[in-house]
């Protein structure tokens, strides 16, 4: 990454990330910033209450592990050296699912909203998805997440499920929305 003000995020995938130290050494603390923030704002990232640094690095290094093991990818987001988002996909366990993976987070922190770093984490992951022989790639959200769906929807997402007011947040429920990404019907 160069110095200086940019304007596109540099996604960064496993191998980029971990050949910077100052990058690496700040990740997990960063994310977890990152993800602590969104879950207190409301954000639907399987928290109700914002997530400890122990809990983050866990589920990173877990997702760092499936990446070397060739079932996941995980990419980070940053503008001008400084971290502004995350997301990875997850190849199912189930050996008859194996073929298929979940997108399971996108988190871009709220200051970075609106600058093309959730487009770009999204596509950057559905390159790596295509790149590792994925058919399928799924996800879900919440029904209310009228900004994700559409990002999702843009990138070539179809609904196939919803389940009405399934997501609990304390008194309020949300409806849980099923999304597809089928390589093997494209060219």
């Amino acid at each position: 990454m160069t110095s200086g003000v940019t304007t596109e995020p540099a996604v960064l995938d496993v191998g980029e990330l971990t050949s910077d130290p100052e990058l690496e050494v700040r990740f997990s603390e960063s994310a977890h910033q990152i993800l602590a923030d969104l879950v207190s704002g409301g954000a639907a990232l399987g928290w109700v209450e914002p997530p400890s640094p122990d809990e983050v690095a866990e589920l990173l290094g877990h997702v760092v592990s499936a990446v070397r093991a060739g079932d996941a990818a995980l990419r980070a987001a940053y503008l001008d050296r400084r971290l502004v988002g995350l997301g990875y996909w997850l190849r199912y366990a189930r050996p008859t699912h194996r073929p298929h993976a979940d997108l399971e987070k996108i988190a871009v922190e709220a200051a970075a909203h609106g600058r093309g770093v959730g487009r770009a984490l999204t596509a950057a992951l559905i390159a790596d998805a295509r790149k590792a022989g994925i058919e399928v790639l799924t996800l879900d959200a919440h029904g209310d997440n009228t900004h994700a769906l559409h990002l999702y929807r843009s990138l070539g997402f179809t609904e196939y499920g919803r389940l009405p007011d399934f997501v609990a947040v304390g008194e309020r429920r949300y409806d849980k929305v099923f999304y597809m990404l089928d390589f093997r019907r494209q060219g």
